[in-house]
């Protein structure tokens, strides 16, 4: 077996164990443990370590605090809460594509779901929080055991990575910060329509930050509707016969083909951003069609109303990447791509 293959294995076991405790334990938002889940697991390179994974839970502990004491903030001194949650915002963007460190996305959704959580509802706060810890806990766990019951054979030291140098960084931390901030403005007006929109919008800042502007209409409206269409086949086979068994089975089988093209085992022009946000995206609309159903209202409107938001905040993304792209030109005739080496990695 591959190392590719394994990773793929690892991700749709992954997957399937997070959506088994989720939904079987019925915890609030379930499908955000899935999300959490699958981000740890789509990291490149090596298992996190159980010592790193307790490290960035304390970091999601501090974060989670951190966005309970926004929450009065944001109530009372609304242009001063906001002004420090896009500060904060932008020194985890530079800080994650500084270090090239895909858990980011795991920060940045602790520190925008908090607060809009906390604004709808004090008490939902604490469920978050479980949803959280339960997220890390299972891809760390899932990628610890996969990586000693099939360890994957000594290979070479892989190439340095095209890290972007710190000026560039700061135009990718600035271009997430401004993807991120309108929706989540929004999300305090109405936090239950915009809770999904939020995990979306971290999502595309965090892919938004690996493309430029030539690819990235295609890639970050493509991976929403892919992401849509993948959602929408997993529900058309749940709906054959809905059960906890079948749902585990079909999320499976989805991280198993997204998993497939992300890692390498099977070949597309797309970039593993592209297949990771797909599969985010699926979550993200195959989960709140779940709690649709729950509760007696009507799944296809709601995955209208989430297909247009979320294709709507996808090509708000693409525009804000062109904008700053042609900003960043004028302003700096002579700057080099954000994607290129840094001096530390050559």
């Amino acid at each position: 077996m591959s190392r590719a293959d394994k990773a793929a294995l690892r991700l749709a076991i992954g997957t399937g164990l997070a959506t088994f405790v989720a939904y079987g334990m019925a915890l609030q938002t379930p499908y955000l443990v899935c999300i959490l889940a699958v981000l740890l697991l789509c990291k490149p390179g090596p298992p996190l370590p159980m010592l790193k994974a307790v490290v960035l839970a304390l970091v999601l502990a501090l974060l989670v605090a951190g966005g309970v004491l926004m929450v009065p903030l944001l109530e009372h001194h609304a242009a001063t809460g906001l002004l420090i949650t896009a500060s904060l915002l932008f020194i985890l963007f530079y800080a994650g594509r500084l270090k090239a460190n895909p858990l980011t996305t795991v920060l940045v959704l602790a520190f925008t779901l908090v607060p809009v959580a906390g604004v709808a509802e004090q008490a939902l706060v604490g469920k978050l929080s479980v949803s959280f810890a339960v997220g890390v806990l299972v891809g760390s766990l899932v990628s610890a055991l996969s990586a000693a019951v099939f360890p994957d054979p000594p290979s070479p030291a892989p190439p340095a990575r095209a890290t972007p140098s710190p000026a560039a960084a700061r135009w990718i931390a600035l271009r997430g910060m401004l993807i991120v901030m309108p929706v989540f403005v929004l999300a305090l007006t109405n936090p239950s329509f915009y809770l999904a929109a939020i995990m979306k919008t971290v999502a595309l800042g965090q892919q938004a930050g690996e493309t430029d502007a030539r690819s990235a209409g295609r890639e970050l409206v493509g991976s929403t509707l892919t992401g849509a269409l993948i959602a929408g086949v997993t529900w058309s086979g749940l709906s054959l016969w809905p059960s906890l068994w079948m749902l585990v089975l079909w999320a499976m089988a989805a991280a198993l083909w997204a998993g497939s093209a992300l890692f390498g085992a099977r070949r597309t022009r797309y970039p593993p951003s592209y297949w990771s946000n797909a599969l985010i995206t699926a979550w993200i609309f195959f989960g709140p069609a779940v709690e649709d159903s729950a509760s007696g209202k009507s799944v296809l409107k709601g995955a209208a109303m989430r297909a247009t938001l979320f294709v709507g905040v996808a090509l708000y993304a693409w525009a804000m990447v062109w904008a700053l792209e042609r900003w960043r030109a004028r302003r700096q005739p002579g700057a080099a791509s954000p994607f290129v080496l840094s001096k530390e990695d050559s």
